[in-house]
């Protein structure tokens, strides 16, 4: 069911029009009453929201689930489509056997990109370690990002796995792609990293990027369909296989480089690329970005991120995304990506791409003190013999904070316990770039000893772990 789904979306047959890419995740949820919900996001792009409706909904979309997410006039609209199937099979699709064709075409682009393709693949299978069928990579991206020829620029894609697994990210190749002749300006790293060097004034102009963003698990896990059917899946075997693909705008050159000249740069308190926020249901979420460029005219904010977000300005180079998550986003995380712009004479110059990843949480329900708590801890003397554990008995303040009743601030009658975790990690991924991953890993793992599965595990710019536990 949930193929026939994805071919009836992206087979609408439509006008001609201005193609601006895609981005399909999926997220599967737990098995309830043999039935498996699962959530399907296609993030579409075209030069126009009217040409987007044209071509998705023949004109009346009034009988999907289709949100505006952001548009910037006179270029682009991107729009999510959103297809949630209490789908009753465990089962892989893999659609690169009958690859999935829009009816459309790119928007004009130098590496003569024409027909547009896509070849996700889906496994929902039932999966060993988590005892659920698997979750693509999560990401978003901005139907267009542009740099002047002369400027160096490193895009780092924020791509996150709600399952913990290794993420690479590489160009489509067949038959992923009709003509899948790669940007020649722009590499791509297996840890998602594009990067552009100044380039001729003779390579300016738009590009067509197709890149195909894949998980694999960190260890050897079983797959079990529907018929009990398994096969075994290795550290080097692909799970899913997601499509995203952008234009890429080289520009012609800019008086200057120096962030804060022409190309804006980002002032506090704009979070960091990269940075991690939690939110509650039914919160209001804001994220405050401030940008400045000396020698030009900041015009906008543009961002990709979930649907119902609202944009506002209060003033040149101060903008605000407020977003209140629902019920239904309780448990995921969503990825916001943005970019400021700015206009001098005729030319218009982008900031770099910041992403920043926001989980939800549950509503809350508690007022939080502050109290010392009395904890024993047991530390083992590291020795190539056998020693016998040495306890102490000492005070710290809490690396919690008890919940308290609202009315009386009276503790509730049960224990509090302060966990003291001193562990040496190693790891090939980059604190920088693969911040998320790493969290969600040391989280599945804190799960598996007892810790509760609501904890906030943030990374620290000096390498530590905080993590914070709700009782």
């Amino acid at each position: 069911m949930l193929l026939s789904v994805l071919m009836l979306l992206l087979v609408v047959s439509g006008a001609q029009t201005a193609y601006y890419g895609i981005v399909y995740t999926y997220s599967a949820g737990d098995i309830q009453q043999d039935a498996l919900p699962t959530l399907n996001s296609f993030k579409l792009s075209f030069s126009s929201c009217e040409e987007l409706d044209s071509w998705l909904c023949e004109g009346n979309c009034s009988v999907l689930d289709l949100y505006v997410i952001d548009e910037s006039r006179g270029e682009w609209c991107q729009k999510e489509y959103i297809v949630n199937i209490p789908d009753t099979v465990l089962t892989i699709l893999d659609a690169a056997a009958d690859y999935l064709l829009l009816s459309a075409n790119w928007t004009e682009n130098r590496n003569g990109i024409v027909s547009i393709a896509t070849a996700p693949l889906i496994d929902l299978r039932n999966r060993s370690d988590i005892n659920k069928p698997n979750s693509s990579p999560q990401t978003t991206i901005l139907p267009l990002l542009r740099v002047p020829s002369n400027c160096q620029r490193n895009i780092n894609l924020l791509v996150s796995d709600p399952n913990g697994d290794n993420i690479r990210c590489r160009y489509a190749a067949s038959p992923e792609c009709e003509t899948c002749t790669p940007p020649s300006v722009l590499s791509v790293s297996p840890s998602c990293i594009l990067s552009f060097s100044p380039t001729n004034s003779t390579d300016e102009g738009p590009y067509a990027v197709q890149l195909v963003i894949e998980d694999f698990p960190r260890q050897i896990i079983t797959l079990t369909n529907s018929s009990g059917s398994q096969e075994v899946k290795t550290s080097s075997d692909v799970l899913s296989k997601i499509p995203v693909q952008f234009v890429f705008g080289v520009d012609p050159a800019a008086p200057s480089c120096t962030e804060g000249l022409y190309l804006p740069r980002f002032l506090p308190p704009t979070p960091e690329n990269g940075a991690q926020i939690s939110s509650n249901v039914n919160q209001i979420l804001e994220i405050s970005i401030s940008a400045e460029a000396t020698q030009a005219v900041i015009t906008e904010l543009l961002f990709s991120g979930p649907r119902n977000v609202a944009k506002s300005s209060s003033g040149s180079g101060n903008f605000t995304l407020t977003w209140t998550p629902s019920a239904g986003d309780e448990g995921l995380s969503h990825t916001f990506c943005f970019v400021v712009q700015a206009n001098f004479s005729s030319s218009v110059y982008q900031s770099d791409l910041r992403c920043v990843l926001v989980t939800i949480l549950g509503s809350p329900t508690t007022t939080p003190v502050t109290t010392p708590v009395q904890s024993t801890i047991t530390t083992f003397a590291p020795s190539s013999t056998t020693t016998p554990a040495q306890t102490t008995t000492t005070t710290f303040p809490p690396l919690f904070t008890p919940s308290l009743n609202a009315s009386t601030l009276i503790p509730a009658p049960r224990p509090y316990y302060v966990l003291a975790l001193n562990a040496k990690i190693s790891t090939t991924l980059s604190l920088e770039n693969d911040a998320g991953t790493i969290t969600t890993l040391i989280k599945r793992e804190m799960i598996k000893y007892g810790v509760p599965s609501d904890i906030i595990i943030e990374l620290r710019s000096n390498g530590k772990v905080l993590v914070t536990v709700s009782p």
